[in-house]
C-alpha cells in the first residue's frame, strides 16, 4: 500500500485563501479609515468595509476547509526507473 502525504502549503485552497485574505485586510483597513463623503457616494454603505469583511470570512472558510479535509498525495514506493 502506498503511503500518503499531505499537500500542505502547495494546496491551491491555501494559495487562494492567502491572496483573498490580503485583499480582505486591505479593504477592511480602507473601510475603517474611509471618509464619510466617500461612503455617501455609495448610498451610505461602507462597501470597502463590508467587502473586506466578506473576503476575510471567505478566507477563514477556505483555511478551515483545507485543514479539516487535507488533500492526501500518494507516494509511490517504486523507483521511477523500473
Amino acid at each position: 500500500m502506498a503511503e500518503k502525504k499531505k499537500a500542505g502549503a502547495f494546496d491551491i485552497r491555501i494559495v487562494i485563501a492567502t491572496l483573498v485574505g490580503i485583499y480582505g485586510v486591505v479593504l477592511t483597513v480602507l473601510g475603517i479609515v474611509e471618509k464619510q463623503a466617500e461612503i455617501d457616494k455609495a448610498a451610505g454603505i461602507n462597501i470597502n468595509l463590508w467587502g473586506g469583511i466578506g473576503m476575510l470570512v471567505f478566507t477563514a472558510v477556505f483555511v478551515a476547509w483545507a485543514r479539516l479535509r487535507p488533500i492526501a498525495v500518494p507516494i509511490d514506493e517504486k523507483p521511477a526507473d523500473e
